[in-house]
């Protein structure tokens, strides 16, 4: 299929789910072939191919397609990474200029995880991340951090497939990986000397959401050699003093009411 083509299906389909954010619940074939000036036979291909991966959904008794499970749950994803980023913005902007270092928020994205943002450390040395790039989730302290604190199945699915080696100090042993998560999850905190990128140090705590469950982590990161053994105990009770006021500025004002 020539590239045009298939862009024009891509954003023929991205039209029709687009119609779902406004009007009425359920929507019909003839309607969004008029709304969209697209025939029926084309529109119809588009709802059985939303319909067959649960984006969209039919009812008993109902004429129309209407917004279906997979969609909320992308519409729950994107929201509660929006909500995060907004309630770890100000504290990960203050933990920089406390520390001096990168401050990063990463989130889970299936079994890896992502940087969603960072505030770049002011020094003339310094770390810095990909954003929106993916890493694994047994290297480095935002993975593990993250990894500790997922229910036991996904965790040892995660442990069951491939510990690849990102640098010599990855830990790529299924058991040492195991008894150093428990120790994360006991603690609360995740310390990477080296393990995901060579020379760069790292002190990371989960961020859990509402729900109860992990979505991300925040980290202080930079050149391992400024990260000795006071620092880091001092990281230690800063980055886990910021993910509890994060999780309170992510629940909302009548949460944290609730909470006094």
């Amino acid at each position: 299929m020539p590239a045009s083509t298939g862009t024009e299906a891509a954003a023929r389909v991205a039209d029709v789910l687009l119609l779902f954010t406004g009007g009425p619940e359920y929507l019909g074939v003839s309607t969004i072939s008029r709304e969209l000036g697209l025939s029926k036979a084309v529109v119809y291909r588009i709802l059985q191919s939303l319909v067959s991966r649960e984006v969209l959904a039919t009812d008993p008794g109902v004429v129309g397609y209407r917004l279906g499970p997979a969609a909320v749950a992308l519409g729950a994803s994107a929201l509660r990474r929006f909500d995060a980023r907004t309630a770890a913005a100000p504290v990960l902007r203050r933990l920089r200029d406390e520390t001096g270092e990168t401050t990063t928020l990463s989130g889970l994205v299936g079994d890896e995880r992502v940087y969603l943002e960072q505030f770049e450390s002011r020094a003339e040395i310094k770390m810095t991340v990909d954003i929106g790039k993916r890493f694994p989730l047994h290297a480095g302290s935002s993975g593990k951090a993250m990894l500790a604190n997922l229910p036991p199945w996904r965790r040892d699915a995660v442990l069951a497939g491939e510990l690849a080696a990102l640098t010599e100090r990855t830990i790529t042993d299924e058991a040492a990986l195991r008894d150093e998560l428990t120790t994360i999850a006991a603690e609360g905190v995740a310390v990477s000397l080296g393990e995901r990128q060579a020379g760069a140090g790292s002190v990371a705590a989960p961020l859990i959401g509402p729900d109860g469950e992990v979505h991300g982590a925040i980290s202080i990161c930079g050149p391992e050699y400024r990260f000795t053994p006071e620092k880091i105990e001092r990281y230690r009770r800063l980055v886990h003093d910021a993910t509890e006021e994060i999780a309170r500025n992510w629940a909302g004002p009548q949460a944290a009411e609730a909470t006094r």
